[in-house]
């Protein structure tokens, strides 16, 4: 699918995923069940927020699971926020809770990326929404934080950038991560990205002002 749209130059997008939470502890595919933070998950929120209290953001949209949620509030941008439906994650269907090695003892060759999940959603249909998703960001101008998931995030980036859905699984998000998409600034009509899975303790500071 062509990604091709009246893009508009000032469009920055700063993708976090959320903080920590037992299930990413043990490995465990989270989709759709709303479970909280960590104590450490809400540290490490926290300690990211740090980082982006000065920034002006012309929008704030996270998804509707808490986890996502609990995040955008911890970093503080939760008095702004709006609840965008698409940025929720992979619905894992019957693998929902399980870990990918669990999984590919019934199935050893399986991939997310290329299989999806039975009863839940597939690789398509996740291309499909994040494609969406990103139409309707870019008739948009400014500075705008997406709160989101590790899988979904990484399938937002690999579609930002025109890569077809396979190709998510070369973007890997750590919890309370950071990533930025924009465009090149000398050809505008490309999108690149800009900053990717940085941590709180990581520093961005010089990259976010460059880019």
């Amino acid at each position: 699918m062509s990604m091709t749209t009246s893009i508009p130059t000032l469009l920055r997008l700063y993708l976090i995923r959320h903080g920590e939470t037992e299930w990413t502890l043990t490995s465990r595919h989270t989709g759709l069940t709303d479970i909280p933070l960590t104590a450490n998950g809400e540290d490490e929120s926290r300690e990211l927020g740090k980082h982006l209290r000065d920034i002006q953001f012309a929008h704030v949209f996270t998804s509707p699971l808490k986890r996502a949620r609990q995040t955008c509030e911890l970093v503080g941008l939760d008095k702004v926020l709006e609840i965008e439906l698409d940025l929720a994650e992979w619905d894992y269907g019957d693998y929902e809770g399980k870990r990918s090695e669990d999984i590919r003892k019934g199935q050893p060759d399986w991939n997310v990326f290329r299989d999806g999940c039975p009863h839940g959603e597939t690789p398509a249909q996740v291309s499909e929404r994040a494609d969406r998703l990103i139409a309707r960001l870019r008739t948009l101008d400014g500075k705008v934080a997406l709160f989101s998931h590790g899988q979904f995030g990484g399938v937002l980036a690999a579609r930002w950038i025109g890569l077809p859905l396979a190709q998510a699984r070369h973007f890997p998000l750590g919890t309370a991560s950071l990533s930025i998409f924009s465009f090149n600034p000398h050809h505008p009509e490309v999108p690149v990205i800009a900053l990717w899975n940085a941590a709180a303790h990581d520093i961005f500071n010089t990259a976010m002002e460059r880019t």
